[in-house]
This record gives structure tokens, C-alpha cells and sequence, in this order.
């Protein structure tokens, strides 16, 4: 691992702009003082606390208000989560749970992941924290969710619900070995619909760990509101003893957390809250009004102010209007079943669909006995359908008429790496990346003709403008050349072939390059004799990809067709940080493309005979 002052120097000066004067000043110190100090021996935390104390000047005093501007600086983010939680984690921290090292009266472990910033927040008026690290949330420095690194007993990366049976694992290894000290997880109320929390809480019981204290933020919501409040019966029949407390008070949580602390036996303790919307959405500019422009002085020929203009949406998030689109056109019936992931695809408004409520199991499990003739369309990503492959299984090999719409995120939460890759192969499957409506029309109008095979269509959540040339609806499962290869005669020197998502990135950097360019939107595309010919011939077939696992898309190809196929393509998992911070980190930035493409001209002059497999 990077040294802090490498972790957190660039994005902390990237986000300088962003700062107010006041916050530049300290950070640019604590910058300093990184420099010198952030190379030593130690943990993270230990080097971050170091240079805390070398510029002692807290510029708030109220986590609240850091969160406020942790997530202003950043533009994304959960604060409405973090707000939610922040008298727990304060009675965390009063009751010196946090950054114990064993020496604190109990264990955390915190279920809730994502609310790490509140921590953060907290440390840093507490005088543990500096703030220039505070700035490179989700930019590349600080992750959003929890992180042994930042102090935290574990790392969280996918399913929300398996804080609660890592909390469970603690309890049972504790008892075991006889050591009389509880384990309190901080959990959420959508977080306790997952599968693996109601598990965890049975085996908890039935294994009779008396060292279990369960604390959760009750807001009633998850990303969309929980269809019915949490039921505290069930709580209680695990865990006998129940308190509930008003979790927006501090005092009231900090007491009923020490006292169940001090009490025998399970616990719940239950914190009514509030949460407003999910994501963070920065404030737009303000106008000045009305009488505010007549006093004001004004340039003598000023121009008219630029119009705010909104970000774009992500090609996931049209997946509700495309849905209602297809339903119309086809006139056939729909079942829509998300784990509270419609935000993510725009369904409401478009086309209506039943929330299950983060319980991704279930999630699939709800198409199993619809009839035939109905397309039963699973909304949902990484994070749920890596924990649903068991039942994804079955439904492929008993259902029809499924489609299986994946959210594809590199953004700050991550997601599994490999994953498209691993869902093609289940049994029955066809995997396709769509990046315009027509290519995502056809994969729908290929289902219909083939309702016994599952179509999994992965879902871009990122904001792009689709390559400016014909696209593969005219035949989903074959190829397009996007920069044709030309009719000279002989082979072309080099080719370039991408799956989905990267075609677009590769489009961006080749276009001075002029690189043949093939675009598949199908993971196993079943390619015409001539564009075949076209790639035999050719001495330097170069796959880009950013669907998965390296070599998923290039080695299809290199297996079934024998081509001298190199692999440019995501070798590691996808850290936690904001798409743009992504592409580069993954060497799929446009001018890192542009570069790679360029050498692949530059190579082809003079070469003779096959490239070898991998460059």
C-alpha cells in the first residue's frame, strides 16, 4: 500500500479548487506536513493522526457540517445515510468503541458501510483527523465505505447485509474461545432485508451467542421507502432483549447504548431516524434576485449568464423509459422486480415494477412460477446478483422470458470485476452490452425469439454519447465495424475489437488514429465469415475491454476462432472512486487509448507474420 502523502496528495490538491479560502490554508499545511511525516512506519490512521496534531486548527466543530462539505467538495455521495447514523457513531465514539484495539468495553463492526464519512467526520472534530484527506472523498484518496486502513475491523466491498454476519462470525469465534466481550454491529433497517442478515440473526440464536448487541438506524427507507416499517417481533424473538430509542438524539442513543452495553445477553437496540433523499445532488448556482440586480454593479456589455446545466443522465437510468418503450411496441406484459435499484434504472414513471427491498435472492426467486408467456425483468447489480448465483442458476435453467437487466457501476461503491464475464456462464445464457436504445431494443426482440435462453443485458451506469456510426441492432450477436477497415486489397496491419461499453471508449481516442475498429455488444458475438476474414488476416488483433475479468471478451474470441488476439483490459478489481478516476487508474483514459492505439499503428509498419498472443 501507497504511503498517505501518495494516497492522498493529488486528489487533495485536484480538489483545492473546491475549497473555501479557509480550507485551503489548512490543507495546503497539513499537505505539507504529509510530505514530511507521511513516509514513516505506522499504520494510516497513525500517520493521518500525526499530522492532526501538527495543525491542531479545526476549522468546524460540528460533524454535521464537515459532512455538508465533505459531500459538496466530492459532488456525490450518501449524506442523507451518514446523517441518519450520526448519533450512532457519536455513542460510538463516546462509549470508546471506535479505534479500541481491543482496549474499548466491545468489538464494532459496522454493517452499515457506506456510512464511513460519518466517522470520518467525527474523528476529524474530535482532533484525530486533518482535513485535506476529508476533500478526496470518492476522488481517489479517502474510500466512502468502510476500510481496515481507516481504523475500521473490517473491509466492506459488495452485499450490504454481510456487516451482520461478519458481526455474527466475531460473536461465535469470541464465544469459542471463551472471552467474555461483546460484538455491537451497526446495521440499517433496508440492510436487514438481505438474505444473509436474517441468516446470520437465526444462526445467532440457535447457536446461543449471548454476546451479540445489534444496533440499527431505523429510517424507514433503503434507497426508496421500506414498504412497511421494521418488525421489532422478529428482533426480539432472536435476540430477547429490545430497546428503541429516538436515534436523531444523542443523549437518548449514547445512555440506551451504554445500558445495554453493561446489561447480559443479546441485544437489539432500535433508533428511530430520518433520511432524506439517497443521493447526495450538490445545491445548483444561485441567481441573484431581483433586487439584488438593480443595486449591483454591473460590466457595461456583461454577458448573459451561462444556463446550469444538468448533468447527464447515465445509460442505466433510461432503462425505464427503453422498458416502457418495448412494452408498447410489443404489447406484451411485463414483471418488474428490483432490490431497490429502480433510481438506478429510471423505472419509475415508465413502467411499474415491485421492490423487494434489497433482497436480491429473492429478487430472482420471484420469476420462478410466473407464466411463460410474461418478460420477467430482474433490475439489479454486483452487489446483489454476485450473491444470487444459486438462484440465477435456477431461473436459467427453468425460466422464460428473462431478462436479467446488471448495472454495471465503476463508481465509488465498486462491484465485482468479473462479473459479466461470470454470468455468461450459467447454464442458458446469452450476455449482451448495450450502448445505444437500438442495440437494447434488439436485445428484448432477440429474447422474444428466443424465450428459453436468459438474456443478461448489462447496464452501463455512466453518461456517455453513443459512437456516431451504425450500431449492432441490425444483428445483436454478430459485429460492426465502426471504422471499417477499408477496400484495399490484402490485410489490414492492425485491428481493434471491443465489447459494449469500451467501444465507446476506444471510438473517443481513435478517431485521429483511424485504427480499424469492430464494436460487438454481444460477450460471445457470433461473427459473419467476412469480418472473420477481415481478423484472420490481420497481423495484430488487439481486444480493449472494460467488461471484466482481463481476457474475458479477447480470449472468446482467441478460443473459438484462433485469433492473434491481445488483451488491453481491467487486470484488477475496481477501487472505490468515481468513474472519471476509474478510467485512468485501468489505463482506459481517452489519451491513454489514444497512446495505445497509436503504438499499435506505429508497430504494424514492417512487421511480418502473426503478433504473439499477449504483448
Amino acid at each position: 500500500m501507497n504511503g498517505p502523502y501518495e494516497r492522498f496528495a493529488a486528489p487533495a490538491r485536484e480538489a483545492l479548487p473546491r475549497l473555501t479560502a479557509a480550507e485551503r490554508r489548512v490543507s495546503e499545511q497539513e499537505l505539507a506536513e504529509l510530505e514530511l511525516h507521511g513516509h514513516d512506519d505506522g499504520t494510516l490512521l497513525e500517520a493521518l493522526r500525526k499530522v492532526a496534531a501538527l495543525v491542531p486548527e479545526r476549522l468546524y466543530t460540528d460533524s454535521a457540517e464537515v459532512l455538508l462539505r465533505m459531500h459538496e467538495i466530492a459532488g456525490s455521495g450518501n449524506l442523507q445515510s451518514n446523517l441518519s447514523s450520526l448519533a450512532l457513531v457519536r455513542a460510538c465514539f463516546a462509549h470508546g468503541l471506535v479505534d479500541g484495539e481491543g482496549a474499548g468495553p466491545a468489538e464494532l463492526v459496522v454493517g452499515r458501510g457506506h456510512i464511513a464519512p460519518a466517522f470520518y467526520a467525527e474523528h476529524y472534530v474530535r482532533g484525530a483527523l486533518p482535513f485535506a484527506p476529508l476533500a478526496t472523498l470518492h476522488q481517489g484518496g479517502l474510500t466512502g465505505v468502510v476500510h481496515r486502513d481507516m481504523g475500521f475491523r473490517t473491509t466492506m466491498r459488495y452485499s450490504l447485509g454481510v456487516g451482520v454476519a461478519q458481526a455474527v462470525s466475531l460473536a461465535w469465534d469470541l464465544t469459542r474461545r471463551g472471552e467474555d466481550r461483546k460484538v455491537v454491529c451497526l446495521a440499517g433497517d433496508g440492510e436487514l432485508h438481505e438474505g444473509a442478515a436474517f441468516e446470520a440473526l437465526r444462526f445467532a440464536h440457535d447457536a446461543g451467542l449471548t454476546n451479540l448487541l445489534l444496533v440499527v438506524d431505523a429510517n424507514g427507507k433503503g434507497i426508496e421507502p421500506l414498504a412497511k416499517p421494521l418488525s421489532t417481533a422478529y428482533l426480539s424473538a432472536y435476540l430477547g432483549t429490545l430497546v428503541e430509542a429516538d436515534g436523531r438524539d444523542d443523549r437518548a442513543v449514547e445512555a440506551a447504548l451504554g445500558e445495554l452495553l453493561a446489561c447480559p445477553g443479546p441485544a437489539a437496540l432500535v433508533c428511530r431516524t430520518h433520511k432524506g433523499d439517497h443521493s447526495f445532488k450538490p445545491a445548483p448556482p444561485q441567481l441573484a434576485t431581483a433586487p439584488q440586480l438593480a443595486t449591483a454593479p454591473q460590466p457595461a456589455a456583461a454577458p448573459p449568464p451561462a444556463p446550469v446545466r444538468r448533468p447527464p443522465a447515465s445509460f442505466a437510468s433510461t432503462a425505464g423509459r427503453m422498458l416502457a418503450a418495448h412494452r408498447e411496441r410489443s404489447e406484451g406484459e411485463l414483471a418488474v422486480f428490483t432490490p431497490d435499484m429502480a433510481a438506478r434504472f429510471g423505472l419509475g414513471g415508465h413502467v411499474p415494477y415491485t421492490n423487494t427491498g434489497l433482497a436480491e435472492t429473492l429478487t430472482v426467486g420471484m420469476t420462478l412460477s410466473l407464466p411463460d408467456h410474461v418478460t420477467k425483468v430482474v433490475a439489479t447489480d454486483a452487489m446483489y446478483y454476485m450473491d444470487s448465483l444459486s438462484m440465477l442458476t435456477e431461473a436459467t435453467t427453468s425460466v422464460r422470458n428473462l431478462l436479467v437487466l446488471a448495472g454495471r457501476s465503476w463508481g465509488a461503491w465498486g462491484g465485482a470485476h468479473n462479473a459479466t464475464n461470470l454470468l455468461g456462464l450459467l447454464l442458458n445464457t446469452r450476455v449482451y452490452e448495450p450502448v445505444t436504445t437500438a442495440e437494447f431494443h434488439a436485445c428484448l426482440d432477440r429474447l422474444a425469439r428466443d424465450p428459453a435462453t436468459t438474456h443478461v443485458v448489462s447496464m452501463i451506469d455512466a453518461a456517455f454519447e453513443p459512437p456516431a456510426a451504425p450500431d449492432c441492432s441490425a444483428d445483436i450477436d454478430g459485429g460492426v465495424w465502426i471504422t471499417p477497415p477499408g477496400d484495399a486489397p490484402g490485410a489490414p496491419d492492425a485491428v481493434v475489437v471491443t465489447f459494449g461499453y469500451a467501444g465507446v471508449l476506444v471510438d473517443a481516442a481513435n478517431r485521429d488514429t483511424g485504427v480499424p475498429h469492430l464494436h460487438c455488444a454481444a460477450l460471445a458475438p457470433r461473427l459473419d465469415p467476412a469480418t472473420l476474414a477481415v481478423l484472420g488476416r490481420a497481423r495484430r488483433v488487439l481486444s480493449v475491454e472494460y467488461n471484466g475479468a482481463g481476457g474475458g471478451f479477447g480470449e472468446r474470441l482467441r478460443a473459438e476462432h484462433l485469433l492473434p488476439v491481445e488483451v488491453h483490459a481491467v487486470r484488477r478489481d475496481i477501487a472505490t472512486r468515481v468513474h472519471r478516476h476509474q478510467l485512468p487508474l485501468h489505463a482506459m483514459g481517452p489519451d491513454q487509448l489514444r497512446e495505445r492505439l497509436a503504438r499499435l499503428a506505429s508497430e504494424r509498419k514492417g512487421s511480418t507474420g502473426h503478433a504473439p498472443a499477449y504483448a
